[in-house]
C-alpha cells in the first residue's frame, strides 16, 4: 500500500512515522507547503518527497492522509474524492459549515471514504467511559464534565487561522461527548474570556472558554478549555450517574495537586502536550484507517461525525458572541450534504 501524506508539521510528522512503520504500508509520498521540510522528513524515514500536491496524485497512491493547514482541508478532500481515493483527515473538514458540506458532498458523490482524526475515540480511557455508560454501570447519567487544558498557547500568528477555541480545541470534547454518551446536544450556553496575553483579543479569540450543554435526554454537560494551564496538559472527562461515577484522564501524570492533607502527591512528570498524551491513540486511529482502506473494517469516524461536532462548536460561538442560549436547530445544515 502506498499512502500520500500532505503536510509534514508536528502531527504530519507523527503520522508519517507511524505509517512508515506499519507492516501493511509499503511506501509513503510526503509533501508540504515547505518542500524542504518534507524532503528532510522523507530522508529520515527512507521515504519519497514530492515537490507538491499535484505530484502526490500524479505519481499514484492508494490513499491520502491530510495534515496540511486547515484552510486546505476541504479542497484536498474534494480532490482525493474525485480521484477515487480514501482519505484520512485531521479535524476539521473546514472552518465553516458551507465548506464542510461541500467537501462531504464530493465524498458522497464519489462514494469514497473519509475518516476524521478524532483520536480520543481510540483512547483507552474514553473507550472505558463509553462502555461504562452503555453497559448501564453508571445508571441514569445526570452530569458530564469535560475539559481540555493546553499548557502553553499556540503561536500568535496561528490563532486567526485556527477557527477559535470552540472550533479548534473544544470540538474534540464535543465529539467525545457524543461518542461516549450516545446522545446529541440539544442546546448550549457558552462564554469565554480573553484576559491574559493580548494576542487572543487581537485574533478575536478567547484564551479560556466554557459551555453548558443540555443533551437530548436532559443530561447536563459542561465543557471547558484554556490555552494557558501552567501545571501541564490536562484532558479529562467525568461522568456521574445515579449508580456510579467514572473519570477519564486521571492517572499519575494528571497535572493536578490536592490540598487535602491525605490527598495524593502531585504528578512527578505531568503531561506536556497532546502528542505525548494521545500517542497510542494516534497510532491506533491510523491502524484503523489502513484496515478501512483494505476493506477489513467499517469507517470508525466518518465526515458526518465531524459535521455534528462542528455544529456544536458553531452553536457555542454564536452563544458566546450574542450572550444567549442557542438551540442546535438554529445551526441549519440538515446533516445531509447535497450531491455535487
Amino acid at each position: 500500500m502506498r499512502i500520500g501524506v500532505i503536510g509534514t508539521g508536528r502531527i504530519g510528522t507523527l503520522h508519517a512515522r507511524t505509517l512508515s512503520r506499519h507492516r501493511e504500508v509499503g511506501s509513503l509520498i510526503l509533501t508540504d507547503a515547505d518542500p524542504a521540510r518534507a524532503q528532510e522528513l522523507a530522508h529520515r524515514l527512507g521515504e519519497t518527497a514530492a515537490p507538491g500536491v499535484d505530484e502526490v496524485f500524479r505519481w499514484g497512491v492508494d490513499a491520502v492522509v491530510i495534515t496540511a493547514a486547515t484552510a486546505a482541508h476541504a479542497e484536498l478532500i474534494g480532490r482525493a474524492a474525485r480521484s477515487g481515493l480514501p482519505v484520512f483527515c485531521e479535524k476539521p473538514i473546514a472552518l465553516d459549515l458551507p465548506g464542510t458540506l461541500q467537501a462531504l458532498a464530493e465524498v458522497d458523490a464519489a462514494g469514497t471514504v473519509l475518516q476524521m482524526g478524532f483520536q480520543r475515540r481510540f483512547d483507552a480511557g474514553y473507550a472505558g467511559a463509553r462502555e461504562a455508560v452503555r453497559s448501564g454501570r453508571l445508571g441514569r447519567l445526570h452530569t458530564v464534565r469535560a475539559m481540555t487544558c493546553d499548557q502553553s498557547p499556540p503561536p500568535a500568528e496561528w490563532l486567526p487561522l485556527s477557527g477559535g477555541l470552540f472550533r479548534d480545541t473544544l470540538i474534540h470534547d464535543f465529539d467525545a461527548l457524543r461518542w461516549v454518551t450516545g446522545r446529541e446536544v440539544a442546546d448550549v450556553y457558552a462564554t469565554g474570556s480573553d484576559a491574559g496575553p493580548a494576542m487572543f483579543r487581537e485574533a478575536g479569540d478567547v484564551g479560556t472558554g466554557a459551555a453548558l450543554l443540555t443533551l437530548d435526554d436532559g443530561t447536563l454537560a459542561t465543557a471547558t478549555a484554556t490555552r494557558l494551564n501552567g501545571a501541564g496538559y490536562d484532558v479529562r472527562m467525568e461522568l456521574a450517574g445515579e449508580r456510579d461515577t467514572v473519570v477519564v484522564g486521571l492517572d499519575d501524570r494528571t497535572p493536578v495537586a490536592s490540598t487535602e492533607p491525605s490527598g495524593p502527591p502531585p504528578a512527578d512528570k505531568p503531561w506536556n502536550g497532546f502528542l505525548e498524551r494521545f500517542a497510542p491513540s494516534y497510532e491506533a486511529e491510523l491502524a484503523a484507517f489502513v484496515e478501512v482502506v483494505r476493506g477489513d473494517r467499517p469507517n470508525p469516524c466518518d465526515g458526518r461525525e465531524a459535521l455534528r461536532a462542528l455544529r456544536i462548536a458553531e452553536a457555542c460561538e454564536l452563544s458566546r458572541r450574542e450572550r444567549r442560549p442557542v438551540s442546535l436547530t438554529e445551526i441549519a445544515d440538515q446533516d445531509r450534504p447535497q450531491r455535487a
